[in-house]
């Protein structure tokens, strides 16, 4: 059962759906995550839905929300800038702990590729996170980037486009930049984006995202737990990005998993060995308790 919601982040609307567990009495408070979107996505996408209703299934209160300026929402569309997206995920937290089904002080996160990142920065700045999991996230913009566009001559048309994009801003102009420019999907994996999902951005989304680093928080984390989730062999995300954030992070409270059946949109995926993973992990970490 999903209900219609909205909150307010930065004065704009923000849209989304909260997920609640069957049988739930009305004086019971559970345990509850946000599952954010990824980059120029929205929350109908499967990454989405699918952990919504698995977490409900197991119990727990589930919300998932668009992005300012993505689906529903209000905001500049295609301007994805990493920190206001911290910003709405930080606001939608403030939102959950105002509702009557919800324990305030058991709220996490979970995230997949843009909005992995994003999940795991702002449980390094929000210290209400109480937990958090990222699937195909990174921590390190500039190395994911070179790493996207690892050959000389694409390097150089994405380094061109930047140096442009710095040009016509210093002109008092700015220019549009197509979705796989930015971030090259294998054509075989398209199918996985989310119906109207954003196909160009503005170049300060490019620039937010080249300069964003949730290395340098994602160690604040601890001692709160983290589960880090990424395919060994990575389509889109460098796998490495999971890694450097491993290593960056509180080793006794993080678990990485590098799995080598799935692909960047592994959460759509269903695939039975993630599940099986992240509820063990869960009834470690993070169990159900009602209260």
């Amino acid at each position: 059962m999903a209900e219609r919601i909205a909150f307010q982040s930065a004065g704009l609307k923000i849209n989304g759906s909260i997920h609640l567990p069957p049988g739930m009495r009305p004086s019971e408070k559970r345990p509850a995550f946000m599952v954010l979107h990824g980059f120029g996505s929205n929350s109908s996408s499967s990454n989405c839905v699918l952990p919504c209703e698995m977490l409900a299934e197991w119990g727990y209160v589930a919300l998932r929300f668009d992005f300012r300026g993505c689906g529903e929402s209000e905001g500049k569309r295609a301007n994805t800038i990493c920190l206001e997206q911290v910003e709405d995920a930080s606001a939608a937290l403030s939102f959950l702990q105002t509702r009557p089904e919800i324990d305030p002080a058991r709220i996490a996160l979970v995230g997949s590729s843009f909005g992995a990142a994003v999940a795991v920065y702002t449980g390094g700045v929000d210290k209400r996170v109480a937990a958090v999991i990222s699937s195909g996230g990174w921590g390190d913009g500039e190395t994911k980037f070179r790493k996207q566009h690892a050959s000389p001559e694409a390097w150089k048309r994405f380094t061109d486009m930047m140096a442009r994009g710095r040009e016509e801003r210093a002109r008092g102009k700015s220019i549009m930049v197509p979705r796989f420019d930015i971030v090259p999907i294998p054509e075989h994996l398209r199918g996985h984006l989310a119906k109207n999902s954003i196909m160009e951005f503005t170049f300060d989304t490019v620039e937010s995202m080249y300069n964003f680093r949730a290395n340098e928080v994602v160690g604040k984390i601890a001692p709160r737990p983290l589960l880090l989730l990424h395919a060994a062999n990575d389509s889109v995300t460098p796998t490495e990005q999971s890694i450097g954030l491993f290593q960056h992070a509180g080793k006794l409270t993080t678990e990485l998993h590098l799995l080598n059946d799935v692909d960047h949109f592994m959460f759509s995926q269903e695939n039975t060995r993630v599940i099986a993973l992240i509820r063990d992990w869960l009834a470690k970490y993070f169990p159900v308790q009602v209260r």
